[in-house]
């Protein structure tokens, strides 16, 4: 490098003068205004010294400023760091002097001293700051948040920037733009309502969306909640659950009817193994072709989906069977059919991971991959492209920010929480039941049959700390599938159950059972009658239904029995709230619990783009805190 350079290099340092004394010839001097050398000496320390002696044509440099004056001599062995304050010697010591580095022909950066960052942490989870790399004279990195680019005064080799990015930056932004959202987040249906009214309601008004868990509502509950939530979300995005009933087939379409009465925009399809007319009724109602030929479809479907057999049936347009009964029904006309068969029934498909509830424990860096691949394939196959390729995120798992940028970095178009939301204010569950949430860890979650599914041995995972339901739900599953009805319980067998799970006879349990059937469906009264074994399953099934109604209105006298659906998120999610304001209860909202999560990514995105530039990311950066 030139002297000139040299000169620039330690113009860091706001010294009266600066000198340069070569191996052969006379010593260059710049003088300054000076004033700044000794809270510069203490800001940057040595290297850009020390840094100007890798020049093997440098013998000597030297900064003053009053009576401060700091040296490094050439040695034999390296260099000698002398600090002198008038004629008082208060530094004389030994320094390394790094081998020479070829500086190359740019690019260069002009860093603001006053602007250098110290905590690089610190500065890499500030998502709004810009960070500017730059390798000083001594060969390490220092970072600045102003500067120039290009050669001049100052100019040190450009390492990297760090660009502020926020949760906006996050995802698709064709998901953002088809719902009108500030984020690619959602927050996902939780049944039974506890995805509640409020919940939608305070995501929307934040500029996000939520489903509300109609699951196990009675159908007049969700009226009255369509009608809550239609008059406080104003523009915002909102849904409703479309849970999959395979054992009251009726209730789904019932379901639907209702959707389409009040105009839902969005339905989040969930436990569907298969299609049925009802979801494809809903997709389809109101398709017609606008300007160009475009297809518009009102109705908008997330399916949540763990096999890749059944995101194959959500990603395809509707099959031709089910179109030809819904024409034949007068639910779709013809040219609807038609037009049905270039769009796929789900525009967002959401890979359902390690989840709460209903769950197949599927590893999210398996399985989201998978569905990636077989969207591209199947909109290759379809045609798909623009407004009508369908987007994949994720759900399941995703209670820490390191979590959720993790589905980011591989690409997800959005993320979906669940779990941690239950121990949010809106939640529409008790105060004991989000208690007993905030204190899990990762661990403290089973498996137990699924209320819904009983028959078909179908598990739901729910918290175990606190709780005893996955044991006892599974101990009546076990019966079930061992004796062919009540009657044939042995006696010592039935009463155990009779006093430690359903605290009353089974004859008692029966006639509560009936009357609920015989106005809900009849027919299921009447199959019991004749068949034992369903009998059994319905009374069975009272307590498990029971479990979840007992946890939302916090019964403590049935606490050991609350069925609490919940993954390992949520555990993980306390862990990481710990000592932010977020561990406590009081502080969790919805659209809170949500900010933390994105602006958290988006700080550990940062770090993942520092590191694809080169930039030495300092230990303990991963670990990203409330931000």
């Amino acid at each position: 490098m030139s002297i000139a350079e040299h000169f620039d290099a330690l113009s860091v340092f706001d010294a009266q003068a600066i000198r340069i004394v070569p191996v052969a010839g006379d010593p260059e001097d710049l003088l300054g205004d000076g004033g700044g050398l000794e809270t510069a000496f203490e800001r940057v320390g040595q290297a850009p010294l020390v840094g100007v002696l890798r020049d093997a044509l440098v013998k000597e440099v030297m900064v003053a400023d009053g009576d401060l004056q700091i040296a490094v001599v050439r040695t034999s062995v390296g260099g000698r760091l002398s600090v002198k304050w008038g004629d008082q010697l208060v530094v004389d010591e030994d320094v390394a002097i790094p081998p020479v580095r070829s500086a190359g022909s740019g690019p260069w950066f002009r860093p603001d001293p006053a602007s250098e960052v110290t905590d690089l942490r610190t500065g890499l989870h500030d998502i709004d700051q810009t960070l500017h790399a730059i390798t000083d004279m001594g060969g390490q990195q220092r970072f600045y948040t102003r500067g120039l680019y290009g050669r001049g005064v100052g100019q040190q080799p450009y390492a990297g920037t760090v660009r502020p990015l926020g949760p906006q930056d996050l995802g698709s932004e064709a998901f953002r733009r088809a719902h009108r959202l500030k984020w690619a987040y959602v927050a996902g249906a939780m049944a039974g309502g506890i995805a509640s009214t409020k919940l939608v309601i305070s995501m929307a008004n934040a500029g996000l969306i939520s489903f509300y868990g109609a699951g196990g509502v009675p159908l007049e509950t969700v009226e009255e909640a369509l009608k809550e939530i239609k008059a406080g979300v104003g523009d915002g995005a909102w849904g409703f659950n479309l849970l999959h009933n395979p054992v009251e087939a009726g209730v789904e379409d019932r379901t639907v009817d209702l959707y389409l009465k009040y105009g839902v925009p969005r339905i989040s399809a969930s436990a569907y193994m298969g299609l049925g007319p009802a979801v494809v009724r809903y997709r389809l109602s109101g398709i017609h072709e606008g300007p160009g030929g475009k297809v518009i479809c009102p109705n908008q479907v997330f399916a949540k989906v763990s096999r890749p057999e059944v995101a194959d049936k959500f990603l395809r347009p509707a099959p031709k069977n089910i179109l030809d009964q819904l024409v034949s029904d007068g639910a779709l006309t013809q040219q609807q059919a038609e037009l049905a068969a270039r769009v796929p029934v789900a525009m967002d498909i959401t890979a359902e991971a390690d989840s709460g509830g209903h769950t197949d424990h599927r590893p999210l860096v398996v399985l989201l991959p998978a569905l990636q691949r077989l969207r591209d394939e199947i909109s290759a196959e379809c045609g798909y492209e623009g407004d009508t390729r369908p987007r994949v995120g994720v759900g399941g798992g995703l209670g820490t920010p390191a979590a959720v940028w993790g589905a980011f970095a591989m690409g997800a178009d959005y993320v979906l929480t669940g779990s941690v939301n239950q121990a949010s204010a809106e939640a529409g569950t008790s105060d004991m039941a989000k208690a007993m949430l905030t204190e899990a860890q990762f661990f403290d979650v089973a498996t137990g049959p699924a209320p819904d599914m009983f028959e078909i041995g179908a598990k739901v995972q729910v918290l175990s700390r606190g709780s005893m339901y996955a044991q006892r739900a599974q101990r009546l599953h076990d019966l079930y599938k061992a004796y062919d009805s009540i009657e044939a319980i042995p006696a010592k067998e039935r009463a155990r159950v009779e006093k430690s799970i359903f605290m009353k006879p089974l004859d008692e349990v029966w006639a509560g059972t009936e009357a609920y059937w015989a106005e809900r469906d009849p027919k299921q009264v009447d199959r019991a009658n004749k068949d034992g074994r369903h009998k059994m399953a319905l009374c069975f099934r009272w307590y498990l239904g029971m479990t979840s109604r007992w946890a939302r209105v916090g019964d403590d006298g049935r606490k050991r029995d609350f069925q609490i659906w919940c993954g390992p998120a949520m555990g993980a999610f306390n862990q990481w709230a710990a000592g932010t304001p977020l561990q406590e209860l009081e502080n969790r909202t919805c659209p809170g619990i949500a900010a933390a999560l994105m602006r958290g990514a988006a700080a550990h995105a940062r770090v993942a783009g520092a590191r694809a530039q080169g930039i030495a990311v300092p230990v303990g950066a991963d670990a990203v805190g409330f931000v």
